[in-house]
């Protein structure tokens, strides 16, 4: 492994913590209706599981409402069921064809719990952005070793990496500032 793959690896590493910090943050229920809320909800239908996402068209017909329209009507049942074994604290109902999710009010107590939740994920992305720091100071200090760079280049890949790093951090605390604002405006 040369210094080009390591930092590639060390970025990508980076990128993917990011990234689910951001989806994970995006299925917490603000108070406002959002697809992303329910769109990964795993269905067992025709004798496999899929994602709400690949079987319906989920849509948001004003700010409180979830609108689920399956493609197949005979999925309606599954993927209700699915829903309210989920946990996210939305009951749905079948209107006809649609499977409408109405959004509570979100209280106080609630908003601090989803912060505490948000944080959680925070967190578990911070992990992620450490462990491809550790991996790529583990393989830049090998390659020094072995003799592959200098002294001098070693320092400087673990500058660029603790400034990715730092980076990376930033990113993420930055998704959860503007999430915790989400959650505790009302």
């Amino acid at each position: 492994m040369d210094e080009d793959e390591i930092f590639l690896n060390f970025e990508d590493g980076i990128e993917k913590a990011t990234e689910h910090a951001s989806r994970e943050f995006s299925a917490v229920n603000t108070g406002k209706a959002n697809p992303q809320m329910v769109e990964g909800i795993m269905v067992e239908a025709y004798g496999s599981t899929m994602a709400i996402r690949d079987m319906a068209a989920i849509s948001t017909p004003d700010t409180r409402t979830i609108a689920i329209t399956p493609w197949d009507k005979g999925t309606l049942q599954a993927i209700e069921k699915a829903i309210q074994t989920s946990n996210i604290g939305i009951t749905p109902a079948i209107m006809g064809d649609v499977i409408r999710l109405p959004l509570p009010e979100l209280t106080g107590e609630r908003r601090q719990e989803l912060v505490k939740l948000v944080s959680k994920h925070a967190e578990d992305a911070r992990v992620g952005v450490r462990k491809a720091r550790h991996d790529a100071m583990d393989a830049i200090k090998k390659l020094q070793k072995d003799g592959e760079i200098s002294e001098d280049d070693l320092k400087r890949c673990e500058k660029e990496i603790q400034t990715g790093t730092d980076n990376g951090i930033k990113k993420i605390n930055d998704l959860l500032a503007a999430k915790e604002k989400d959650l505790l405006t009302v």
